[in-house]
């Protein structure tokens, strides 16, 4: 009675990891070989859905309850063959395998043997040593958890890896204490599980740190729990509309069956999606080490996270990770994000927020067309609605925005939640950022250099955020946001590259031409290193609207001064500060807010005495000339700061103070009209 479907779905999802795992390490697990071995049972289970995903597979040794498989030199086209003849013979064990495809020295083994024969070519597979001859048959599937090979694929049920710190009977799987083994011991470079629980949770940290590459089971598995909530919450719909007299009963069934490729792909987006995330996550771990113990701590004391249950690391073994340059591994990572986002749900549904206009217009996306298009009515009284809309828009923030994302937002300047639903809706749309990240994911170039430009795109994701949290009303009106911006934006975009001066165009340049020289499409690379340079125009259209003046004209004074200042300079002097601990970074944060929102003055000021048929250099040489003694001073002050080069927290403050004394009562009194 295997559910085939949900199993194969729960085989891919895992398959997911695994390529996203191998796509770090540049091998392309759709065109070349790799060796593999594995664990329960081929016919119809996660295992043998899951050995049907690559026709490259060298499937080198398996076992189950029953058997022991040995294939030491296979052939993939042929063996790829005899497993799906396999697969599609209901209750078939390895002993049905055609011995005619397996190679010299292998075959098919009882674990009732007393002992194995091991022949010159599965003491070379395996990696063991010359002297071994024979093996019994706990020993064997040791030999086959550390063999040499570059993926481990676990289908079945039993806990065969644990850390070299626990006993057997800290794992609590007795009947499989015969033939675990220690997680630092492993040859594998990939874990992938379509199962559960094989490995504790200690023996994926430990197998990380030693270099390997896996999730958790929880992780692997999404896929399974996303298929199971769609088939819950459709049945729930298609319930509700039979008991209405909307469809009749006989035709629920084909319903259902006929849109179950539909969900499948569904399911497996959701999948794809949490894995880039865990991808980039892995990326920037030691980086994020100190803003992911400051959420540990949050998700401590607000959700009563328990630290040693969850296997997360104390205080204690971070600092110890913080000074050996570390970060969280991938299974930790995984386990933060999933509580990060359990913990936004929970803050989500106890708001108004998924009964919103914006947010629950996106209801109807969960469903598949034939529901959308029937019963799109139905579809919005869905009991289940505010919790499918949660997910939705939890999963789509923390997949895209990141794991610290809305933490970082509530750390620096105190949104809520919802407030960070709102601000990753707004900025997202304002900026046009799904195209730009589905661009990236759709380039063909290496993993690495696709999560280093996603992650340059998530700095005009965090600036544009805060920006719209401190400079607009709250709540943020989503709808009508997105409506003031993105026109405007996306109108005075191509402008931009024209009102840049001087390092800002080079730094571009350098930093395009270094990822073309890595295989990025010339215009992509320029569209992403370019995107930073776009984040002003919020407050060159705030500014048009305040003075009543062109959107260009405002523009190009604005980026004018920022270079003529040296305010561009500034800036990236306080972006190469050390993030250290939160103040240090809470630092940084007012001296950009400050530095941004003098310029912003600044350029009201010299709008107000300038005529808008005037260049911006006209427009800013008649302002100095009626400010003289208020810019020499701070001329004069500035200069000396940028020749002693000491660019630490103290001298950029007192630049940004001397920046700010340039303001005249005119700028620093306006407001944008609410």
């Amino acid at each position: 009675g295997y559910d085939h479907k949900a199993m194969g779905i729960t085989a891919k999802g895992a398959w997911e990891s695994v390529k996203r795992h191998f796509a770090e390490m540049d091998v392309d697990t759709q065109s070349q070989e790799f060796t593999v071995v594995g664990v329960g049972d081929m016919s119809g289970d996660v295992f043998g859905n899951g050995m049907l995903l690559s026709e490259h597979i060298r499937l080198v040794a398996a076992f189950d309850h029953r058997h022991i498989f040995l294939d030491p030199d296979p052939d993939a086209a042929r063996s790829f063959a005899e497993r799906r003849r396999l697969f599609g013979l209901p209750r078939s064990s390895w002993r049905d395998y055609d011995g005619s495809v397996i190679s010299e020295g292998g075959g098919v083994y009882d674990r009732t043997v007393k002992s194995v024969p091991i022949s010159p070519q599965v003491r070379r597979a395996l990696g063991l040593p010359d002297g071994i001859v024979s093996l019994s048959p706990p020993e064997l599937i040791r030999a086959i958890l550390l063999a040499p090979v570059q993926l481990l694929w676990n289908g079945g049920i039993g806990t065969y890896i644990k850390a070299s710190t626990e006993s057997h009977a800290d794992v609590g799987d007795k009947s499989n204490d015969s033939v675990r083994v220690d997680a630092n011991r492993l040859r594998v470079q990939v874990i992938g599980e379509g199962g559960n629980l094989g490995l504790t949770a200690l023996g994926r940290i430990e197998f990380c740190r030693n270099g390997g590459k896996c999730n958790t089971d929880a992780l692997d598995n999404s896929a399974g729990v996303d298929c199971s909530d769609h088939e819950v919450n459709i049945k729930v719909l298609i319930d509700g509309v039979v008991s209405a007299g909307a469809l009749p009963p006989a035709e629920r069934g084909a319903l259902l069956a006929s849109m179950t490729d539909e969900v499948s792909a569904m399911v497996l987006q959701d999948n794809v999606s949490q894995n880039i995330l865990m991808g980039m996550s892995r990326t920037e771990a030691p980086r994020m080490l100190n803003v992911q113990k400051r959420l540990i701590e949050d998700l401590e004391s607000r959700r009563g996270l328990d630290r040693e249950l969850e296997a997360l690391p104390s205080d204690v073994e971070i600092k110890r990770r913080s000074e050996a340059g570390d970060g969280l591994t991938s299974p930790e990572l995984a386990n933060l994000m999933a509580h990060a986002k359990l913990s936004l749900k929970s803050d989500l549904l106890e708001s108004d927020l998924p009964d919103s206009a914006y947010f629950s217009a996106r209801l109807p996306q969960y469903f598949p067309a034939p529901l959308r298009e029937r019963f799109g009515a139905a579809i919005k009284r869905h009991r289940l609605r505010r919790e499918i809309v949660t997910t939705m828009v939890i999963n789509e923030m923390v997949d895209l925005g990141g794991i610290t994302y809305a933490h970082r937002l509530n750390e620096e300047i105190g949104a809520s939640a919802t407030d960070a639903v709102r601000a990753f809706a707004a900025a997202t749309q304002i900026f046009d950022l799904q195209s730009i990240w589905t661009r990236i994911r759709a380039a063909d170039v290496a993993t690495a250099v696709q999560d280093d430009l996603e992650l340059e795109t998530k700095r005009t994701l965090d600036r544009a955020s805060r920006w719209l949290l401190s400079n607009r009303p709250q709540p943020i009106a989503v709808g009508a946001e997105i409506h003031r911006y993105s026109g405007a934006v996306r109108e005075l975009a191509p402008k931009v590259p024209g009102w840049l001066r001087g390092h800002h165009i080079d730094t571009l340049e350098a930093q395009s031409a270094k990822l073309v020289g890595r295989g990025v499409p010339e215009q992509l690379a320029t569209e992403v290193f370019g995107l930073l340079n776009l984040f002003p125009l919020l407050d060159v259209i705030d500014i048009a609207d305040i003075t009543d003046r062109g959107g260009e004209e405002v523009g190009a004074l604005y980026y004018a001064l920022n270079e003529h200042l040296k305010i561009d300079w500034l800036l990236q002097a306080v972006s190469h500060l050390e993030r250290g601990d939160r103040w240090h970074a809470l630092a940084r944060l007012a001296l950009r807010d400050d530095m941004y929102g003098s310029l912003r003055s600044l350029t009201l000021d010299v709008l107000s005495g300038g005529d808008p048929e005037e260049t911006a250099e006209e427009k800013i040489a008649y302002w100095e000339s009626k400010n003289q003694s208020r810019l020499g001073r701070a001329r004069a002050a500035l200069a000396e700061l940028f020749e002693s080069g000491t660019h630490d927290l103290a001298t950029l403050s007192v630049a940004a103070r001397q920046v700010r004394s340039m303001v005249s009562g005119v700028g620093a009194q306006s407001e944008v009209p609410r």
